[in-house]
């Protein structure tokens, strides 16, 4: 089809990235860059693609889209290639009791567009044959599923993009676009390390079992996705870490002698410029 298409906004969309872990076919990488360029969107990256990831089928089957797949981005683990992003989303056809909430395309664009407007926004997607693994879900701040048949629930990897990008290219033409919002969320690698810090310490204190300490991590993971936190909030939460580490490992009795003499002193909370203005 070569009608005309309707005018957007492409300030949003240049902010939102598609990240394809480890795909495996170049032809589907060149169909993905199609998708895209169909509905507006220019960023993509690769994680661990095949090596010719730019030959002739990809070309081929990317059509007006092979400046795309020219200017893509590789990286060799998904953590990289999400650490500057504000917000993550990734892509599942088989969430687990632990994965929920798992939001269809539609629910998910006004967070997306909102955080857009002030931050970078990453969609996920796996392989072809297994789809985002455990270790790749848990570093999603929130989970999308694209509702299909029962009888035959399997999408291609390109028409699963296409499915995201047109939800998104939608409402940026009817200009529904949300506001966006005055807190900008914290960055991968700000969040990571937070979830470094807490699953150490309840490690520690024996809250986690340390055979399989992910069955809870992934429950807090998504308690944390969904609330979306801002670089402060990381920062409280990793100090609020720091004093129960150091009251719990020896800080107790110090605290308590301390206290009854009027002298009580904790480690100091690392602060941002943010909390400087109050």
């Amino acid at each position: 089809m070569t009608e005309k298409g309707d005018a957007v906004d492409q300030s949003l969309l240049t902010n939102i990235q598609v990240v394809l872990v480890e795909p495996q076919h170049p032809g589907n990488i060149g169909a993905v860059a199609r998708a895209m360029k169909n509905m507006g969107l220019s960023r993509l990256v690769l994680v661990n693609p095949p090596e010719n990831f730019r030959g002739q089928e990809a070309v081929r089957m990317a059509l007006n889209g092979a400046d795309i797949l020219e200017k893509a981005q590789t990286f060799s683990s998904l953590e990289a290639a999400i650490a500057p992003m504000g917000l993550v989303i990734g892509t599942s056809c088989r969430p687990g009791k632990e994965r929920f909430p798992v939001y269809t395309p539609r629910e998910i664009v006004p967070r997306v567009l909102a955080t857009a407007r002030t931050n970078r926004v990453a969609l996920v997607f796996g392989p072809e044959r297994s789809g985002l693994c455990n270790e790749h879900l848990d570093l999603c701040h929130l989970l999308v599923r694209i509702p299909s048949s029962e009888a035959f629930p399997s999408l291609n990897l390109a028409q699963a993009v296409m499915v995201l990008c047109y939800e998104l290219y939608a409402a940026c033409a009817q200009e529904s676009i949300p506001p966006a919002s005055c807190m900008v969320p914290a960055d991968t690698v700000q969040v990571e390390q937070m979830y470094a810090d807490l699953q150490d310490f309840l490690l520690q204190i024996g809250f986690l079992d340390p055979q399989n300490p992910q069955r809870i991590m992934r429950a807090l993971r998504r308690l944390f996705g969904r609330a979306g936190l801002t670089s402060r909030e990381v920062s409280i939460l990793r100090g609020i870490i720091r004093q129960v580490r150091w009251y719990s490992e020896r800080g107790h009795q110090t605290a308590t002698r301390s206290r009854d003499l009027g002298t009580e002193r904790l480690p100091p909370v690392e602060t941002t410029a943010e909390d400087a203005k109050g």
